[in-house]
């Protein structure tokens, strides 16, 4: 099997949180894509939720798939928010927004009473920082933020560039709420919950990657089978 197979199963898996009734969380990304195909499978099989997209991309997949949407000002409260991580901790801690979604991501999430990660099995690592983490920042005063992001990282003992993520014409990426991405390649992050404070309070980032106490189980898939992980 390769890592797409992988990654869907372990979407798989997630289907086995899924009750009938159930307002529900898409993620995004390519392995909350292959969620949103499945549930679709089973909702054309008379599977009755509803659920609210992190993205537009999402919300198209969702669309094509004939799965019922919301939104959160309709349905303010969540029952389960399934979705994709770019590094999953032990504790469930996560390094999300490689899809660039982050800030929907983490507000459907937290209006989520629970959430599942799902991917393949490299992904579960003993420390977040190996993938560059995603911080999405106002276009305004971009340099000022940039030193500012760099500063907090190296304060908390994990120094490294913040570069602006861009799209192979060369211009900015933007998100769907119209801001830039900084990666910043930190390599390890001893203390996320510490960066993730420093990172909040500084002018200019709306809001970063780090997902901190918002996963309840991941359900991981590679050669050795699939597995759920629960926090340690």
């Amino acid at each position: 099997m390769d890592a797409e197979s992988y990654k869907r199963e372990a979407a798989a898996g997630a289907l086995d949180f899924v009750r009938p009734g159930m307002r529900l969380g898409l993620g995004t990304g390519s392995t909350a894509r292959h969620f949103v195909e499945l549930l679709g499978e089973r909702v054309r099989n008379g599977l009755d939720v509803v659920a609210v997209a992190t993205s537009e991309a999402t919300q198209a997949d969702a669309e094509r798939y004939g799965i019922p949407l919301t939104t959160l000002d309709e349905t303010p409260e969540l029952d389960l928010t399934v979705d994709g991580a770019d590094e999953i901790a032990p504790d469930l801690s996560l390094i999300k927004g490689g899809g660039g979604a982050l800030l929907r991501e983490k507000i459907v999430a937290a209006a989520s009473a629970r959430m599942v990660v799902i991917a393949d099995a490299s992904k579960f690592v003993s420390m977040l920082g190996r993938y560059p983490l995603p911080i999405e920042v106002v276009p305004f005063g971009l340099a000022a933020t940039r030193r500012a992001v760099e500063a907090a990282a190296a304060a908390t003992g994990c120094a490294g560039p913040a570069i602006l993520r861009r799209n192979r014409d060369g211009h900015a990426f933007v998100t769907d709420g119209g801001h830039w991405i900084l990666d910043a390649s930190l390599e390890r992050i001893a203390d996320p919950r510490s960066l993730a404070e420093r990172l909040a309070a500084v002018p200019g980032v709306v809001e970063h990657g780090l997902f901190i106490g918002l996963a309840h189980a991941a359900v991981l898939a590679g050669p050795d089978g699939r597995r759920i992980v629960e926090p340690s």
